[in-house]
């Protein structure tokens, strides 16, 4: 688009600003005009693309202690998405629909001018979440919608022009202008995640929406920001593009993220450590640990092996490392170049797939097609599926009591999160649809008890069914 040019010309000109009467004066005028039509033509551009997201969710409420309690509460929030494909599949944050029991995605037609009455509304599904990355896919049931692409972001450079569009505090369809502060920033040592930081302001709303380079192409998820009056103070955070799309294609493709890992540590060279362990290098990169039995143990890395290069780029920093593991997958091959005792090795490590981590049992379940109102909780069927999260049940099938819906709560008997229910009266139930069967043949008045595991312990809740 035709913002680059006027860009550089404008900072050719910048310092030919002379009074309005001057042949300079009225050529920087020009050059200022032409920017700011080429940044209405930009946002013209990419504004469809651009959706605002409501989201009525539920929230946990803490006991005093802190801990949980199992019982949740209503909310509504907002953010923003992105459509990457015309048939309705669009990038968010997973934690703008944290939760969500309903999510409402509002496109704008520019055609019908502006305000609510321009905008269409469609109810939107999860396809799936990464909590890893903050990111999430979601799915409208629409064809022939204005996208978005990706752009290669190691290619970003300090100084870049980036601009953000989203919903921050609600008020849709806002742009703001910056630059890319830094190409890869680390926010915490102890996970692998890297930013694109920018000072374009980012506001609470914005999250989900993405920051984009001057021909409209996005370089990154908005997604936090560091503050200390909790609005934008020009440091805010996207999740690169690249990172973004490979996570997108995988949810895409199989509603989650089948993770790797190679099994070692790898640590930045100091300039004490350097002259500690005689290396003669800093900075550089050392393997601290490389598990017994791990990829790249069984690979022939070993610990105080010296990391130049992986997959033929030179390695400066361990997060190269880290960053190459966290971007694979279960079964990529990396070519590691090492220094080991004054001799240059060539080892290849395959990437093992990361066992993977049980969900806690309220982000499985939704008040939709969850709910037990009779009981006043939410619960799902215990089988294969949900089994890794129970490995201490002592029954094989039955219905775990996820959580307890604030507003169906005073209907429970005194159930509680993680109770897993075998039999109401004397009809074993293995599934949700079992107990639901069951439920439909109690009355007012009649007696009700349920047979239950509670911390792995057997007993009956009993009680007069109202």
């Amino acid at each position: 688009m035709r913002i680059t040019s006027a860009l550089l010309a404008l900072l050719s000109l910048a310092t030919l600003l002379l009074p309005a009467q001057t042949p300079s004066a009225r050529r920087a005028s020009a050059v200022l005009s032409d920017f700011s039509s080429a940044l209405e033509e930009l946002c013209a551009a990419v504004s469809p693309a651009v959706v605002e997201i409501e989201v009525r969710s539920r929230t946990q409420i803490e006991s005093s202690d802190g801990s949980r309690a199992g019982f949740f509460a209503q909310r509504s929030g907002n953010g923003s998405g992105v459509i990457v494909d015309p048939s309705g599949y669009i990038v968010t944050n997973a934690h703008v629909i944290a939760g969500s029991r309903d999510i409402d995605v509002s496109i704008v037609n520019p055609a019908l001018g502006g305000g609510r009455a321009a905008h269409k509304h469609y109810p939107a599904r999860v396809i799936g979440i990464d909590k890893e990355t903050d990111l999430a896919v979601l799915k409208i049931e629409a064809t022939g919608l204005p996208t978005l692409s990706f752009r290669d972001s190691d290619k970003l450079r300090q100084g870049q022009i980036v601009l953000a569009l989203g919903s921050p505090l609600g008020l849709e369809n806002t742009l703001t202008v910056g630059h890319v502060s830094a190409t890869s920033r680390q926010l915490k040592p102890e996970k692998p995640i890297f930013y694109v930081q920018t000072d374009a302001p980012i506001n609470p709303g914005n999250s989900g929406g993405p920051l984009l380079d001057t021909d409209g192409k996005i370089v990154g998820i908005n997604t936090l920001i560091l503050s200390q009056s909790g609005g934008s103070e020009g440091i805010g955070f996207a999740i690169p593009a690249n990172l973004a799309r490979r996570i997108y294609e995988q949810l895409r493709k199989d509603g989650h993220i089948s993770r790797g890992t190679i099994g070692v540590i790898a640590q930045d060279i100091t300039a004490v450590m350097s002259q500690a362990l005689a290396l003669n290098r800093h900075p550089g990169v050392i393997i601290s640990d490389a598990v017994p039995g791990g990829a790249a143990s069984t690979a022939g890395l070993e610990p105080n092996d010296i990391v130049l290069t992986l997959n033929g780029r030179a390695v400066i920093e361990a997060r190269n490392v880290q960053e190459t593991v966290l971007n694979g997958s279960a079964g990529e091959k990396l070519v590691f170049t090492v220094l080991r005792g004054g001799e240059t090795l060539e080892k290849t490590v395959t990437i093992q797939a990361r066992p993977q981590q049980t969900l806690p049992l309220e982000d499985l379940v939704n008040l939709e097609s969850n709910l037990v109102r009779e009981l006043g909780i939410l619960a799902l069927t215990l089988d294969e599926k949900f089994s890794p999260s129970m490995p201490h049940a002592r029954g094989k099938a039955g219905v775990v009591v996820a959580a307890i819906p604030a507003e169906f709560a005073a209907l429970n008997p005194g159930l509680q999160a993680g109770d897993i229910i075998y039999a109401l009266n004397t009809t074993t139930v293995h599934t949700l649809e079992e107990l639901r069967n069951a439920l439909k043949n109690i009355h007012p008045g009649d007696p009700v008890a349920l047979l239950t595991e509670h911390e792995s312990t057997l007993g009956y809740v009993t009680f007069i069914f109202e």
